[in-house]
């Protein structure tokens, strides 16, 4: 009998105690736990709900004569787009690609040669560059001019001068109509 208490009397050969049930149990409502804690935190990286909103704009460009700049807002920022005249068009045609600090072609950033549309944030500390106005600075290459720091981009976006180091940023956009495009 002294035996039999020694070596777990009551245990009558299942292999199990009550001190394995109750570490089962505990295990379970700690994964519980966990999981509760880890769900939220994983749905508050999620995009919000307005910013899934944002995710694409439609612009109307019948009212943007040739010349004329506009300023959407798309993501919470802001997005140029510029109905170019031919004379901005052939300056950046003009441009030699290998003088670039970040090369691109003025091709391989438009879809339509007339329109430009890029992300109007300087690419150096996000500033949003000055050039959409008539009376804005453009700087030297009739593009846009950050004046915080004196990036200089010229009529394709294309970083020329200062300490931005890539172009104004193309988003993905593509043309509905000839006169209505989606951003995003």
């Amino acid at each position: 009998m002294a035996e039999a208490t020694l070596h777990g009397a009551g245990n009558h050969g299942t292999g199990e105690t009550r001190r394995d049930f109750l570490v089962l149990v505990t295990a379970a409502f700690g994964a519980v736990g966990v999981g509760a804690a880890v769900i939220p935190f994983i749905q508050s990286m999620a995009p919000a709900a307005d910013t899934l909103a944002l995710s694409t704009t439609e612009v109307d460009l019948t009212p943007v004569a040739v010349g004329q700049s506009i300023t959407v807002k798309w993501q919470g920022g802001p997005v140029f787009i510029r109905h170019r005249t031919p004379k901005e068009i052939e300056e950046a045609n003009a441009v030699d690609v290998k003088e670039l600090r970040d090369p691109q072609t003025d091709a391989s950033r438009v879809k339509k040669p007339e329109w430009l549309i890029v992300k109007g944030n300087c690419t150096h500390l996000g500033c949003i560059p000055l050039g959409q106005k008539p009376t804005d600075p453009r700087g030297e290459f009739d593009g846009w001019f950050c004046p915080c720091h004196g990036s200089q981009y010229d009529t394709s976006g294309r970083i020329r001068k200062g300490p931005a180091p890539k172009n104004l940023f193309v988003p993905p956009y593509v043309f509905l109509t000839d006169k209505s495009v989606k951003i995003g």
